[in-house]
């Protein structure tokens, strides 16, 4: 490894550590030497990036520090693309277009050197064809759990009948290539999930939702772990 990849990587561990890190945590996932890491951390606090700490203890890096959004790594660059191929298999469009918008602008702006990460990656996923695109439009369901309201759904279940419930939108989740909104159900007092497909109709309410979006996600968590625990 590079020393600037070596350096901008001890950054990237200390950024995404709560709690100090110890010079062999680094030394161990970056495969090198403890003076080595000694060495690039004396570099680092000589330029001036604000890093704390010492040798036995760990170290911990000023949380307010910022560096270019854009400095990744090839591991990142390939795990971004590797998202993006993901991406591309799902059955909801809007997300597709996304996905590809944040390649091109990655791409835009990365170095020369970086560019065959993208080009040519060394991950992939099996070729096959992307899912038809939903026929809802998913951003006002991702815009009502974002804002914590509930929504009115017109749904079709799977026997064909047609009804209207009031939910509080969890997640959108995604099973295969099919999009399933995850929701508290008022009429069935349970979360329930909904193929985005059979969603005929949908409005915000500007009523919220009865707790936390934080609380909400506990509750189906818990809801969740409790119906494997029945099916394992």
């Amino acid at each position: 490894m590079r020393k600037a990849d070596r350096l901008f990587q001890i950054i990237q561990i200390l950024r995404r550590s709560s709690r100090p890190v110890t010079s062999s945590e680094l030394a161990d996932e970056l495969e090198v030497a403890r003076r080595t890491v000694y060495r690039d951390i004396a570099h680092l606090i000589a330029q001036r990036v604000p890093i704390e700490g010492e040798a036995g203890f760990g170290y911990v890096l000023d949380p307010r520090y910022d560096m270019p959004p854009l400095m990744l790594t090839p591991d990142e660059i390939e795990a971004v693309v590797l998202g993006v191929q993901m991406v591309a298999r799902l059955n909801d469009a809007a997300i597709r277009n996304a996905a590809s918008d944040v390649m091109a602008k990655i791409t835009s702006v990365m170095p020369p050197d970086l560019l065959p990460y993208i080009a040519e990656p060394a991950v992939g996923i099996k070729p096959g064809a992307a899912g038809g695109d939903a026929a809802l439009d998913t951003r006002r369901l991702r815009l009502a759990i974002r804002q914590g309201r509930k929504l009115e759904l017109d749904y079709r279940a799977a026997d064909g009948t047609v009804s209207s419930r009031i939910v509080w939108p969890v997640l959108l989740g995604y099973a295969d290539r099919h999009s399933l909104l995850i929701a508290w159900c008022q009429s069935k007092q349970a979360f329930r999930h909904f193929r985005t497909e059979r969603i005929l109709k949908v409005e915000i309410l500007a009523e919220p939702i009865g707790v936390s979006r934080s609380r909400l996600r506990q509750q189906w968590q818990q809801w969740r772990d409790a119906e494997m625990g029945k099916s394992g």
